[in-house]
């Protein structure tokens, strides 16, 4: 299990982003899916400025707390329970506004 933390130098030193790569795998000839698991700490956000994006489309489940997103140009607050949608090329950013650990477990898939 790969398991990177995210510390980025912010005026307030924001704590740890702890990300954890489950799975990562040629599914097919061409497709690749990755799975994993981010806890993101109250006033975290990724990245810490401007947008982010990745090659493959994102599928993730909000497993416990909240986070406040935008992805199409468009903020959403997605809560426990409640799963995203980003597809690939399009820029996103997550912040958690919340009081405790906002969990979250994603998919990246290739095809």
């Amino acid at each position: 299990m790969e398991v990177v933390t995210i510390k980025e130098v912010a005026p307030d030193d924001r704590p740890e982003i702890v990300m954890k790569t489950l799975f990562n795998e040629t599914v097919t000839e061409g497709a690749k899916a990755v799975l994993g698991v981010v806890s993101i700490p109250p006033g975290a956000r990724i990245p810490l400025h401007g947008t982010g994006s990745h090659e493959e489309d994102e599928y993730a489940v909000v497993t416990k707390g909240s986070i406040v997103t935008m992805s199409g140009g468009k903020e959403y607050e997605i809560t426990s329970g409640q799963a995203t949608f980003i597809p690939k090329g399009e820029e996103h950013w997550a912040y958690n506004k919340g009081t405790t650990d906002c969990e979250i477990i994603w998919t990246l898939v290739k095809r």
